[in-house]
């Protein structure tokens, strides 16, 4: 739940200080520097002395009567000048007997510095106005403390509370009332938060936003790096804050030290954000839940080419994400992986509309074979998608395959990558495993071997059937001699009652077992 926090008032601009009713009394005139009114007013300070400019440090308006500098105007001139060099805000002159009206030498020199310059045409006691700016400022002081710290222990509370990434980021993002975005170093989105269409709007616009990165910080586009022990390794955004922009740099340094915290008590290593990142994306993908239209920003944003290309869709069974992660950096190839449940991990490719979509994906899964870790690596592909629209039906259809096929690649004898069509009569039964008569179906052909302690005979049974009955391989495959074999296909055969070497009871068994273990996996997931 996100707390509850007093919001902050404005920082005050000279402007709003010329605002105050105590200011207004005093009927002030701006002579110079008009266009710079929405300086922000860090102090009050009010000097008589030619020199003032040493004292200050920056972002404080000047209350002067100019006692010490009527009769010169090279004095005058440098008094404006040197506050312009202190980066004052403002200077503030009170016209009486000094100055009965605004001297031109200040107004010149206070126009080419563009600082702004105020006369006020009626007396007006200086300490009221200090009194007034200054006791704002101190109360807003007192309220950023608040805010930092409380912002902080909200954040801490969720990392000790063990709140994933997005929490954090939802955290921040209710805080500061804009998108927040975190990239890597090559400005690629790796998570955001936010109003889901603000988002939206920046990750549409990213590219631009990226090129412009290290242009600044202005029209409410506040950053903070990220990283550690001297290494950089992303940044957080605040995108369009339209609050008090001392207020955001407060709060986004407040989401860096959460950041930069969390991933360290994590435990992540450089690409586990990307990681995430990709695989929420193939997430939201593969569910159809949000329309893929609405997803091309953020497939964009996280580095994944887009316009005019083509989509191959994959999922390898049993392989991890920096397995495959691996192969395509040393293939060249642009893409996104991201596990899935049961160990499986999905990759979407994206190449040219001249680049031959079979014979990359036959390429990568010779590579992937090549891999000590992965030497009977099955891929699972759809057909290539020229259109993104298509993309999630092309998950779905590689994530089907790649269930029909899992665990069977050694039996089965499978090629590198595998198709709709290779999967035949076991992808059917995977489509049909919900229905209630195919369900019971396989509970009545299967009854005798449905026990607790009949999952070895099962497991004979799997490969046997998988292999299409072939003794041998099945003795190999489960490191038994061929008479143990015969031993124990002779009591499958008794506990179902049924001859195996009969090939229509032999089907039978065999569309019951894949109804059963297509239901099991279901289960699992």
């Amino acid at each position: 739940m996100t707390t509850t926090l007093e919001p902050l008032e404005p920082a005050l601009s000279v402007r709003q200080v010329l605002g105050l009713e105590r200011v207004l009394a005093g009927e002030p005139e701006v002579v110079a520097g008009a266009g710079q009114l929405d300086r922000p007013v860090r102090w009050v300070h009010v000097a008589e002395a030619a020199d003032v400019g040493v004292m200050l440090s920056g972002g404080e308006m000047v209350l002067t009567t100019g006692v010490l500098l009527a009769g010169d105007e090279d004095k005058q001139a440098e008094y404006v000048r040197s506050l312009h060099r202190a980066e004052a805000a403002a200077v503030v002159l009170g016209l009486g007997r000094a100055f009965p009206a605004p001297p031109d030498a200040m107004r010149r020199a206070a126009e080419r510095c563009q600082l702004p310059m105020v006369v006020l045409h009626r007396p007006f006691p200086f300490a009221e106005l200090t009194e007034e700016v200054q006791s704002r400022l101190v109360r807003r002081k007192f309220a950023a403390v608040s805010l930092s710290e409380a912002v902080r222990t909200a954040l801490t509370g969720l990392i000790t509370a063990g709140a994933p990434l997005q929490r954090l980021l939802d955290e921040i993002a209710a805080h500061s009332g804009c998108p927040v975005v975190v990239t890597n170093l090559a400005h690629r989105v790796l998570a955001t938060a936010g109003e889901r269409p603000a988002v939206d709007d920046v990750l549409r616009d990213w590219e631009r936003i990226a090129r412009q990165a290290g242009a600044g910080q202005g029209d409410g586009w506040i950053r903070a790096e990220l990283g550690g022990r001297g290494e950089r390794w992303g940044q957080v955004v605040l995108c369009g804050h339209r609050g008090d922009t001392a207020v955001g740099r407060l709060l986004v340094d407040r989401a860096a030290e959460a950041l930069v915290l969390h991933r360290m008590l994590g435990g992540a290593s450089a690409g586990t954000w990307e990681e995430q990142s990709a695989q929420s994306l193939l997430t939201d993908l593969l569910s159809g839940v949000v329309p893929a239209r609405q997803l091309l920003p953020r497939a964009r944003a996280a580095g994944l080419p887009v316009n005019r290309r083509t989509f191959v869709p994959l999922v390898v069974p049993a392989a991890t994400p920096g397995q495959l992660d691996r192969v395509l950096r040393l293939l060249g190839l642009p893409g996104l992986v991201a596990g899935l449940a049961h160990g499986a991990t999905a990759v979407l490719l994206s190449l040219a509309r001249d680049q031959d979509a079979r014979a990359l994906t036959a390429h990568f899964a010779a590579r992937l074979r090549a891999d000590a870790a992965c030497p009977a690596a099955v891929v699972a592909a759809a057909d290539a998608r020229a259109a993104w629209d298509d993309v999630p039906a092309g998950l779905r259809e590689a994530q089907h395959v790649a269930d029909a096929v899992a665990g069977f690649a050694a039996a089965l004898d499978l090629p590198p990558v595998v198709r709709l069509r290779d999967v035949h009569l076991r992808g059917l039964i995977r489509l049909l495993r919900d229905d209630p008569h195919v369900q019971s179906f396989a509970e009545r052909e299967l009854d005798g071997l449905l026990g607790p302690a009949d999952d070895d005979l099962l497991a004979v049974l799997r490969t046997y059937l998988a292999t299409g009955r072939n003794k041998s391989r099945t003795a190999q495959l489960h490191h038994v001699s061929r008479p143990a074999l015969y031993r124990r296909l002779e009591a499958i055969q008794a506990r179902l009652g049924v001859d195996l070497d009969d090939f229509e009871q032999a089907a039978s068994v065999h569309i019951a077992l894949l109804a059963h273990d297509a239901q099991h996996d279901a289960q699992q997931r």
